[in-house]
Parts: structure tokens; C-alpha cells; sequence
């Protein structure tokens, strides 16, 4: 079943925070986690939080950036 889903302000915030870009040099061979790798752990997160299925995230037409729908875990 799908439904509809609000992000919070705080958890707008944090997406957009983790999906930032930062400057690194990379010692020992291995540069720090992706701008994506962050946004995808934050948004497995909130998956967990709110009960849905990470991957059938989908944005609402017409609507602002914190809604979305997801398929609801059972």
C-alpha cells in the first residue's frame, strides 16, 4: 500500500546537509563517504523511522520537496 509522507524540518535539513559536497585530500588511499552514500544513509533512516520501503521512494507532483509517497512496510 502506498502512502503519503511528510519530511519534518529537521529531517529535510539533515538530507540536504548529507547531500553537500565537502573538500577532502585523501591519505592511506581512501577518500571520505559521497555526498550520495550519506543522503542514502539518512534516508534508510528514516525508512526505518516512519515505516517504509526505502527504494519505492517517490516525490508528489506539485508539491513541495518534503512530501513523498513510499509503499508502507507490513
Amino acid at each position: 500500500m502506498r502512502k503519503e509522507f511528510k519530511l519534518t524540518e529537521d529531517e529535510l535539513k539533515e538530507i540536504l546537509d548529507a547531500s553537500k559536497p565537502v573538500p577532502y585530500m585523501v591519505f592511506g588511499g581512501r577518500g571520505p563517504m559521497s555526498p550520495q552514500e550519506k543522503a542514502n544513509m539518512v534516508w534508510h533512516g528514516l525508512a526505518k523511522k516512519h515505516g517504509f520501503k526505502l527504494m519505492t521512494v517517490k516525490h508528489v507532483p506539485g508539491k513541495s520537496q518534503e512530501h513523498f509517497t513510499a509503499e508502507v512496510e507490513e
